[in-house]
């Protein structure tokens, strides 16, 4: 089927160094290095899935910077609109070797020219021009709040200028550090979206819905999908503009091991994807951001409900066997 979306993206882009042992700091190993960021590993999937989209950052004017962003182009994803002004990209390091384990992050973002970002910086009106979607995600007003106010102008430009507007609500406690937490900030921001992804706990502290304190990882996967649906009912509640919700539920009992489901609700109805379960993940960064692109592949090409909650979930699912933060292009 021809879609007729042209999607916009906006986040930071990162760099992102991976240690080749599981310590960062030894005497003898070396380090790699990988584009990446949320909202750019969304862009290449999309990109390599020749949906149309252009990717929106702001970033130095260097060689890291062109490398990064040629590597986008490359996969399909425009990224012509970037603003180049300011010293830095920021940077990541995953302490292990691929992201196996957890609480193995360091950030070193601020100062980076994304989160220095001021409202006025990009003429969004301009830039929206023959785009038809907006999507960013929880991980721009998390940085400061000059970027939680730009947030703010973009989402305002978006739904003036009528374009559908999709959110991820990445939940990075090490990024809120502001003095602000994410209910203080996320439901003024929310209230634009026609879709919501995330999971039930990240919800809960981005939009204060209720979620039980007893839920673990043994929990059925049919009894987590009446939960999701008990959330998405009170997204749909809160924020009117919502006509879309979605979940990802994964699971890790050890480092290699990976259960990885997804819920899909509209107003209409509630969909479970199937359960995938892994023994051999390679690299369990850029899962979500991969599931996320499926889920907008699936509602730009208007695929049926069951279906777009089984091309996200797929899609993440195929990421954990992929190196690096960009996904392969696999459906």
């Amino acid at each position: 089927m021809q879609n007729k979306e042209n999607i916009l993206i906006f986040g930071e882009l990162l760099l992102r160094f991976s240690s080749s042992e599981d310590q960062f700091i030894s005497k003898n190993h070396t380090v790699s290095l990988f584009p990446g960021g949320s909202e750019a590993n969304v862009a290449a999937s999309l990109g390599q899935w020749k949906l149309p989209c252009s990717y929106v950052t702001c970033a130095p004017d260097n060689a890291l910077t062109k490398s990064a962003l040629n590597t986008l182009n490359e996969l399909g994803a425009d990224t012509s609109k970037t603003a180049l002004q300011g010293d830095r990209l920021g940077l990541y390091f995953l302490l292990s070797a691929n992201g196996l384990t957890s609480g193995q992050v360091v950030y070193d973002r601020k100062f980076s020219s994304f989160s220095m970002i001021r409202p006025g910086t990009i003429d969004w009106d301009c830039i929206m021009k023959g785009h038809t979607w907006f999507h960013w995600t929880a991980l721009t007003p998390a940085l400061n709040e000059n970027t939680a106010i730009v947030c703010k102008e973009v989402l305002v430009a978006a739904k003036k200028n009528g374009l559908k507007i999709s959110v991820d609500l990445n939940y990075r406690n090490r990024l809120w550090d502001y003095g602000k937490e994410p209910i203080e900030v996320m439901p003024e921001l929310v209230q634009y979206c026609d879709v919501i992804m995330g999971n039930i706990w990240a919800a809960n502290k981005m939009l204060g819905t209720h979620v039980e304190e007893n839920l673990n990882r043994d929990i059925i996967p049919e009894e987590y999908r009446l939960h999701a649906e008990t959330s998405a009912q009170e997204i749909f509640k809160l924020f009117p503009n919502c006509r879309h919700v979605a979940n990802t539920f994964r699971f890790m009992d050890n480092p290699k091991h990976n259960l990885f489901y997804g819920t899909y609700h509209t107003l209409d109805g509630n969909y479970i994807s199937k359960i995938y379960e892994t023994n051999a993940v390679v690299d369990r960064i850029g899962s979500g951001d991969a599931f996320m692109a499926g889920l907008i592949f699936g509602l730009a090409n208007q695929e049926n409900a069951q279906n777009v909650i089984e091309r996200a979930t797929k899609s993440g699912y195929q990421k954990l066997f992929v190196k690096g933060d960009f996904g392969d292009g696999s459906v």
